[in-house]
């Protein structure tokens, strides 16, 4: 499948030639970030940390834009991550995996060991091997670092071996056809799938959906810029073709899942739904029985908005994460999974009642009462009557109302679950 890459300099999104001749420059991070998240994953590089061009706090004029796009998809990001401390705080801060160029590797190699292994025993110790990517970028077949001025004197194919024992996957960039639009080195690439076993992502130069597709099939993932930002390639094609139609005879199994994960329902899909989805943002599958498309809410108007899609490893089953308006089931349950009418409650559920409540006030309606002087008040009141509590059933419902009250300061500042969400996660991964 295809990552879409995200390189920051100067605060900008860049597209460079060569590692080093700007082609591209523009300013909508967060757009990209939405439209690429649709798709898969998204690598996030920043380019002046990978050179070096940093404060005195360790900061990069990226470093901001960086952090406010991490929590945003399924993030992986790389560029002049030289310590355990900043690998660790990306992880917490929300990347689900680092890329480590320049500092995986001795500078100079004379010994024998190619590999900066106390570095990386410290790293894997610190985050897990699981997420952790080691860039062998290479320049004539050598590794490239420093940001790609210099080669480190260490074949490629050696350095991919030794360097897999510590990384989930290995990043593979050919730095000469780096933004060439020119194709990449397809023999190259397969020397080096056929030299490691874990996962492969090539870089580099690729410059069409055919080359995808035959990267795909020698097993081997895109890291893909210029292509997309030159719109050479699209994303909703390179998910399509990645597929494996032939395992599935031309129908893909679609799950539909809500933001919360809650499992809506099965249907499938053929590529021309697929895009239709895409297109359309609403979830569309190609019925069997009538033997035509069929957008999910067409009658009732209980659509579903898709989020964004995600292939299996096997890329015969697709997982489309949605948000379902109303019931999804024909017969008007939630879910086609069970017979309850309604949503299951839940904290998001909660919130966007509470929200609804005072977008749109009825008469009546005790929630849009509340200032936010009364609902501090409330939260008082409500944990002192907890703490006080002491049968079981007690203590359920004074935590109900408490929750309730936490939800509605929540939403009068302006502040989501999943921030809180984030939070925990950022404090859990911190240590």
């Amino acid at each position: 499948m295809v990552i879409a890459s995200i390189d920051l300099k100067g605060g900008h999104v860049v597209q460079l030639k060569n590692g080093k001749d700007l082609v591209i420059q523009r300013d909508d991070a967060e757009r990209l970030m939405q439209d690429f998240s649709v798709y898969g994953e998204v690598a996030i590089i920043d380019l002046d940390a990978a050179l070096g061009n940093r404060d005195e706090k360790g900061n990069t004029a990226n470093t901001a834009l960086l952090k406010s796009l991490l929590r945003k998809g399924n993030v992986r990001v790389g560029g002049g991550i030289k310590t355990v401390k900043q690998a660790r705080e990306l992880i917490s801060l929300g990347a689900e995996k680092v890329i480590i160029g320049s500092a995986a590797w001795k500078q100079n190699p004379s010994d024998g060991d190619i590999l900066n292994v106390e570095f990386l025993q410290e790293l894997t110790h610190a985050i897990g091997k699981q997420r952790i990517i080691i860039s062998v970028d290479s320049i004539n077949g050598n590794i490239a670092v420093k940001g790609w001025t210099q080669t480190a004197g260490i074949p490629l194919l050696d350095g991919a071996k030794a360097a897999e024992k510590y990384a989930s996957e290995l990043l593979f960039t050919c730095v000469e056809k780096e933004g060439c639009m020119q194709g990449t080195d397809m023999a190259l690439v397969e020397q080096l799938r056929n030299a490691v076993s874990c996962r492969v992502v090539a870089a580099g130069g690729v410059n069409s959906l055919e080359q995808i597709v035959a990267l795909e099939k020698l097993g081997c993932d895109v890291q893909l810029g210029m292509a997309l930002y030159t719109e050479k390639v699209r994303l909703s094609d390179c998910f399509c073709e990645c597929l494996n139609w032939e395992k599935t005879a031309g129908l893909i199994p679609v799950i539909a899942q809500s933001t919360a994960g809650e499992v809506l329902m099965l249907g499938y899909a053929n590529k021309e739904s697929l895009q239709k989805s895409f297109e359309t943002k609403k979830l569309t599958f190609f019925s069997r029985t009538r033997n035509k498309l069929w957008t999910k809410g067409e009658s009732s108007g209980h659509f579903l908005e898709l989020e964004k899609m995600r292939a299996d490893c096997d890329r015969d089953t697709i997982l489309a994460t949605v948000v379902p308006n109303g019931g999804v089931c024909h017969t008007g349950s939630w879910t086609c999974f069970t017979s309850e009418a309604d949503e299951k409650s839940s904290l998001e559920r909660l919130y966007g009642i509470i929200a609804n409540r005072f977008a749109n006030p009825t008469p009546g309606s005790y929630t849009a009462t509340l200032n936010s002087t009364r609902v501090r008040e409330k939260i008082l009141e409500e944990a002192e009557e907890l703490t006080e509590a002491e049968e079981k059933s007690d203590v359920i419902w004074e935590v109900a109302d408490l929750i309730y009250f936490v939800s509605v300061l929540m939403q009068k500042e302006g502040v989501l679950w999943q921030d809180v969400y984030n939070e925990l996660d950022r404090r859990h991964k911190e240590k």
